[in-house]
């Protein structure tokens, strides 16, 4: 009989330094008014237990059937700056921009604890080319993934808000950067900014200190934003006079929520966000994926495809299929 094998154990991965930006005695007499007028609160709406999330919603989600399927991964070749965005679904986007790989909240995942992935990843994990950042918009389930950043962390870099860093820095990244709102970090020639949104950043009742925001990516002459998570608030008007923005990254589902607070924006709120950030073509997301809330799955793209006909922008949405790449010509060129 031969001898057994020793078993193998994982290496277990270093901690990775958390740098945080300093914040210049400059910045201070610039800076906006501090976040917290941003933060929604976690009271439910009057009324809200007259609904039943878990019959309604809950229980036909466990017990339908995923759709979509993972497409084959095709990464072109591109022209010096033009952008290249694949969908994976939710709010997992891979960025291809001046050579540089960038992925934003990653989720791989089917479920989320007990909720269901109602629709597949559009690529798969495995098929993703070299990812050169990686960037999370706060700590929330759906949108830091530990499984996934696990699984892609390959001695890269990853920028999160304040407060974040010690839920990434065990899973392989090389350095894991801090920002706090407006604040910028220039890494590969690519200017990445925290912007303000209107949100909580909370993964668990116990840690409200943690930041959150979306991200404003500049490289070169090209801009891509991609807002996180949000309710609107009059701050996208802020963001648009301070940053251009080529590409729009927003959130048009999950607002019909089971608590009835508004801590998510609908297709209508999108469209006046794409608006107010003075945007010039605008990608939908946060929907179809999860089912986090109450409304239809169908219903984010109706309202929003009404709605951009009312605000004459049709001709600027740039709807996504998950793991479809997306080429955006540089308009100048």
């Amino acid at each position: 009989m031969p001898p057994e094998k020793p078993s193998k154990t994982p290496r277990k991965k270093p901690l990775s330094q958390i740098r945080r930006q300093p914040v210049t005695r400059a910045e201070e007499s610039t800076a906006p008014p501090p976040p917290a007028t941003t933060k929604v609160g976690l009271k439910p709406a009057a009324g809200w237990n007259k609904r039943n999330f878990f019959t309604q919603v809950f229980l036909p989600t466990i017990f339908s059937r995923r759709t979509g399927a993972a497409r084959p991964a095709i990464f072109d070749s591109l022209a010096e700056d033009d952008v290249c965005i694949t969908w994976i679904g939710h709010a997992s986007f891979l960025i291809r921009i001046n050579g540089k790989n960038i992925l934003i909240d990653p989720n791989w995942s089917k479920w989320l604890s007990v909720i269901k992935r109602i629709k597949h990843p559009g690529i798969e994990l495995h098929d993703l080319p070299d990812i050169d950042l990686v960037l999370v918009t706060h700590a929330h389930f759906d949108h830091l993934d530990r499984r996934t950043l696990r699984s892609v962390a390959e001695e890269q870099p990853i920028i999160v808000p304040h407060g974040v860093g010690n839920l990434v820095h065990d899973l392989g990244f090389n350095e894991v950067h801090e920002l706090a709102e407006w604040q910028s970090l220039r890494i590969f020639n690519t200017e990445i900014t925290l912007t303000p949104c209107h949100h909580w950043g909370a993964r668990v009742l116990y840690d409200s200190h943690r930041g959150f925001g979306g991200f404003h990516i500049r490289s070169g002459s090209r801009t891509v934003f991609h807002c996180g998570d949000s309710a609107y608030f009059p701050g996208f008007c802020e963001i648009g006079n301070k940053l251009e923005t080529d590409i729009a990254l927003l959130p048009i589902g999950a607002y019909d929520a089971p608590s009835g607070r508004e801590v998510h924006m609908n297709p209508e709120q999108a469209v006046q966000t794409f608006l107010d950030i003075k945007a010039r073509t605008f990608i939908p997301m946060h929907y179809g994926t999860f089912r986090l809330t109450y409304e239809p799955v169908h219903e984010p793209l109706e309202r929003l495809a009404r709605k951009a006909a009312e605000a004459n922008i049709a001709d600027k949405l740039a709807v996504l299929e998950e793991g479809v790449p997306a080429v955006f010509r540089n308009p100048s060129a």
